[in-house]
């Protein structure tokens, strides 16, 4: 990996070598003929974007205007993620409705949407991301929310929905350099530099950052480096490239958070830590990504264009924990457990995808045909060694641990997935005020798994699905509009880990969606409002019979749920951006039983609400400008009730923090301070969703102070 970080470093010096002094340029217009009308937004000062962008490229990889899409796509701009000073994906989930907040393991990031979790549904620019680390956004910039299940466009996923990181891309002229210190000793640094030709074929952009923090969980900390060049150039009038790189390495403690008591998170500061004494050396995550893609776009006429994307990449993870596996309510002691984990992987995706406009039968349709190849291989090796010590439960003495486990492997294989589908889809104007979007997509999806442990057989299943999408949309004005839609998705046994003897032979679970809602613009474009209404059911969901121990395809998770969302501008110098969501997120067929409470055991699961999933939640954020030079902003972040654990017996409270922001623009220099929990609210964040002895504190008053510099 140190040889790759090598190679990136290289290519953007040579880069800015090659391009000298080079001058802003105009960006040519790479978007199809409209059959869609557009509105225009403009932001509240100088260079400031809106919080209500008019488009999003996820739902249909057209840069369709969002009030032309039958489904709920939530779209966090740069300029919200830099006001509230965001600096994680998890900081960033939590402004968008129906996301429930996962640790991940200490590992990755991991949400849910809408009651389901999103382990699996990372993409990047449209391509799937889904191996198991924090991602960086220094290269990010907007984050899109695609709500439902989208097997029609990305293939294999879950229900509730995706997650796709647009990227910093060429063709600008830009120098930026910031610098941010924070509390407990926080302190980063990132560049922004793009040159572009006047004439516009030659182009290329290097962003970067180097995070270093403790913090307010003992023994934490955090080493981030990020870096990610990009070029872009023209063949030909018709004909551009796009290179792109990027690597990230992610090293920090593995933190599970802590356990539970009498059916709530044990009542103890929120520093406290259940693992090893020697932390840093012993209950470490290092994770390392490299990635390399490249963009052909073609335009064939003002009717015709091709576009393929590839992207490859590699990731390595060396993970080490200590988290408790049992509590002793009577004794009130914990007993953790260990796992070293290693993970290798490498993969590629190639899209192939052909967009046309054309004027048929009296109507414009917007086509899109596209074809889809990858394959990814993972490979993986887990030691867990249980009760390695045992703890105090208020008042835990942590051991010395050693760094490895010694035990035989409990995992020890390589996963082997390919990937092979086609798709079309079609959004077309009925008339003046209707539209509609249809498309479907055939997977064949691949999956191998190799085993290295004796005794152990070799695995594998083919699985073979259609996905299909259908929505209508009625306009009656400019401003508004108004939809109905229908979508399913499909999720394979080893949609991202190994298939294993249990569920190897089990067909891919499925998700269907029926949604309507209303999209609404107001004073003029400048303020936009959405509503949704849903359900979504999953079926054929694994669940193990309590009886024979088998898996049996027959659970079903059902969630009912309403949405609601504003953003934009609401007087000149006001910018707002706010949610809620309530989600009835339940189990409602299943035969399992939960074992995982700390005294109740064999708790039915049929009934219960699914995990991590608040009934209720909301958020607001405001922010104005004061004349030239300041601006300033504060929100609220709500959160109802969550369980910790299938059956629901371990409780997560509610819980509500304040956020403000400040910011000073002189000559070039931007100043801001964020304080996050404003309040010093005492709150548990998020958990794992199976144990009730693995819930993450939140962070207590936090500052942070960012200077950014552009010349």
């Amino acid at each position: 990996m140190k040889s790759n970080k090598k190679v990136l470093t290289i290519v953007a010096a040579l880069a800015g070598q090659q391009l000298p002094g080079l001058a802003l340029a105009d960006t040519p217009d790479s978007a199809p003929a409209a059959a869609m009308q557009v509105v225009e937004i403009t932001g509240t000062r100088a260079g400031a974007a809106p919080y209500n962008p008019a488009s999003a490229t996820s739902a249909t990889k057209l840069g369709a205007p969002l009030r032309d899409i039958p489904q709920t796509v939530n779209v966090v701009p740069q300029e919200l993620l830099r006001d509230q000073g965001v600096l994680s994906m998890e900081a960033a989930m939590k402004s968008v409705p129906g996301v429930g907040l996962s640790h991940g393991d200490g590992q990755r990031d991991q949400v849910t949407l809408r009651g389901f979790s999103a382990i699996s549904d990372q993409f990047i620019d449209g391509v799937r991301d889904d191996a198991l680390y924090f991602r960086d956004l220094s290269n990010i910039e907007r984050i899109e929310v695609l709500k439902g299940p989208a097997s029609v466009l990305y293939g294999r996923g879950s229900s509730g929905g995706l997650i796709n990181r647009i990227t910093k891309k060429p063709g600008i002229d830009k120098s930026e350099i910031s610098a941010q210190i924070g509390s407990r000793n926080r302190w980063r640094g990132e560049i922004d530099v793009a040159r572009a030709r006047p004439a516009g074929d030659l182009a290329f952009r290097v962003t970067g950052a180097v995070e270093r923090a403790d913090s307010y969980r003992s023994q934490q900390f955090l080493e981030r480096d990020a870096l990610a060049p990009s070029l872009s150039f023209q063949l030909s009038a018709a004909t551009s490239v796009l290179l792109q790189a990027e690597h990230l390495s992610d090293r920090r403690v593995t933190d599970f958070g802590i356990p539970s008591y009498h059916d709530r998170p044990v009542d103890v500061p929120a520093s406290t830590y259940y693992g090893a004494a020697n932390a840093r050396a012993s209950d470490y995550s290092h994770a390392e990504v490299t990635a390399y893609g490249a963009v052909l776009e073609h335009r064939f006429d003002d009717r015709l264009k091709l576009r393929n994307a590839f992207r490859h990449y590699e990731y390595t993870l060396d993970r080490n924990n200590t988290l408790v596996g049992a509590v002793n309510e009577t004794a009130l002691t914990a007993s953790l457990n260990r796992t070293n984990l290693r993970r290798a992987e490498n993969g590629w995706f190639n899209q192939t995808e052909l967009a046309q406009n054309a004027w048929l039968g009296g109507m414009a349709h917007q086509v899109l045909y596209g074809v889809e190849f990858g394959r990814q291989d993972k490979d993986q090796v887990n030691r867990s060694k249980n009760a390695v010590a045992t703890v105090s439960l208020f008042q835990p003495v942590l051991p010395v641990l050693p760094r490895e486990v010694a035990a035989a492997p409990s995992t020890d294989n390589r996963g082997i997935m390919t990937t092979g589908s086609a798709y079309a889809q079609d959004l077309v104007a009925l008339s003046a005020s209707w539209k509609a979007l249809v498309g479907v997509r055939y997977d064949r999806f691949e999956q191998e798994t190799r085993e290295r442990r004796a005794g152990q057989a070799d695995l594998g299943r083919t699985d073979r699905a259609w996905s299909p999408r259908a929505g209508l949309v009625y306009q009656p004005a400019a401003d508004r509009s108004y939809y109905a839609a229908f979508s399913k998705s499909f999720q394979p046994s080893a949609e991202n880990f190994a298939l294993a003897a249990n569920n190897a032979q089990l067909a891919p679970e499925e998700t269907t969606n029926r949604e309507v809602g209303g999209k609404f613009d107001f004073l003029n474009g400048r303020l936009s409002a959405t509503a949704s209404l849903f359900r979504l059911e999953r079926t054929n969901i694994k669940s193990a019979d309590p009886v024979t121990n088998r898996l049996l395809p027959i659970g079903v998770q059902r969630t009912d749920g309403l949405e609601l969302t504003l953003a934009g501008q609401v007087a000149r110098d006001w910018q707002v951006w706010g949610g809620y969501a309530y989600l009835d997120a339940r189990m409602r067929v299943s035969p399992a039983l939960d074992n995982s409470d700390n005294v109740i055991k064999r708790v039915p699961i049929e009934g219960k609400r699914a995990t991590l999933t608040p009934r209720h939640s909301a958020n607001l954020w405001i922010t104005r400008s004061i004349g030239a030079r300041w601006r300033a902003g504060a929100g609220v972040n709500a959160v109802a009730q969550r369980f910790a654990n299938p059956g629901n017996t371990v409780a997560l409270p509610g819980y509500a923090t304040l956020d403000a922001m400040v910011g000073y623009l002189v000559a070039g220099l931007e100043l801001q301070l964020n304080v996050t929990n404003l309040a010093d609210r005492r709150y548990i964040v998020s958990g794992h969703g199976s144990s009730p002895n693995l819930n993450l504190p939140g962070a207590p008053r936090s500052a942070l102070l960012t200077a950014r510099y552009r010349f």
